[in-house]
């Protein structure tokens, strides 16, 4: 019997398509919904804490895989060889094993409601599955049309964040839903910043991606301002005592924001030089959602 080792290059896609530093973007909006409500009430619930994030994890790698298989019924990913769907070979696999993340994660998710005997975690949860499948799943495809931003940003700002702090305190936040705006812009900043290198294969697809719309120049003059709004609305808010002085450690992810910004004003026109600043963008996300949770809980 042998065993078959495998290529360094196929690691690397294995890894490119399963995005293990993504799945931040899962966590995030539960650390700081759940840091907010600890700010104002003094509550921690660890179990609601982590069954909540176990289950975002699962419901976003759904997510995922749904947008693979998708994605492989438009075409638009048959340059893609990273895509889950390319490297399997099978699309139905790849469908029904996100479909059990999925279940498995909304499971964790009524597990929580009924502890609580409330389903309001668990309406709002299945709005952002909702969302989250408008943005490929047919007859929608609003990502098509250029809205997938604004999905992204409802999903993982108001909508999950929201939810986080319901489940530790049952009530609702004005500071929360402020908060979820940074958490929001954020995450999508990433997604913004994923069409800079495809925007041959979304054009031949008819994908109207924001950077498709405005061209990958004027993507990357509106990138520092989107950037900037993250930290201006910290600094706002801190200065109008709506968050305490030390969510301002949101500014750690500073660094990450200017090196994105100048990486995108140089390459955005080399795909192959571009192609990851999304993880670029998504050190920034992780950065500052730290720190601005940091920031309410101590």
């Amino acid at each position: 019997m042998t065993t078959q080792t495998i290529k360094p290059d196929n690691r690397k896609l294995w890894l490119a398509a399963i995005k293990p530093p993504m799945y931040s973007v899962a966590i995030m909006p539960i650390w700081v919904g759940t840091a907010v409500a600890f700010y104002e009430t003094g509550a921690f619930n660890w179990p609601v804490f982590a069954a909540f994030t176990t289950a975002a994890i699962l419901i976003l790698a759904w997510e995922n895989l749904a947008n693979d298989v998708f994605d492989s019924e438009t075409g638009i990913d048959k340059n893609k060889h990273h895509s889950l769907v390319n490297l399997t070979g099978n699309k139905s696999l790849i469908f029904w094993l996100g479909n059990l993340f999925l279940a498995t994660g909304i499971l964790e998710i009524a597990l929580i409601c009924w502890w609580q005997q409330d389903p309001t975690v668990l309406g709002l949860i299945l709005l952002c599955c909702v969302l989250g499948y408008m943005y490929q799943g047919p007859p929608f495809r609003l990502g098509y049309l250029g809205l997938g931003e604004i999905l992204c940003f409802f999903a993982f700002g108001p909508v999950g964040m929201s939810a986080a702090y319901y489940s530790q305190t049952q009530t609702w936040s004005p500071t929360n839903l402020a908060a979820s705006a940074i958490v929001g812009i954020a995450t999508t900043l990433i997604l913004f910043c994923s069409h800079f290198h495809q925007v041959a294969d979304d054009i031949a697809a008819g994908k109207r991606s924001p950077i498709v719309r405005l061209g990958t120049a004027k993507g990357a003059q509106l990138l520092p301002w989107v950037c900037g709004s993250i930290f201006a609305i910290a600094l706002i808010s801190t200065l109008t005592n709506t968050f305490p002085p030390l969510t301002l450690l949101a500014c750690v992810g500073l660094p990450s924001a200017i090196k994105l910004c100048r990486h995108v004003a140089t390459h955005h026109h080399q795909p192959d030089l571009v192609s990851n600043c999304k993880f670029i963008a998504v050190s920034l996300h992780f950065w500052s959602c730290l720190g601005f949770g940091l920031g309410f809980i101590f």
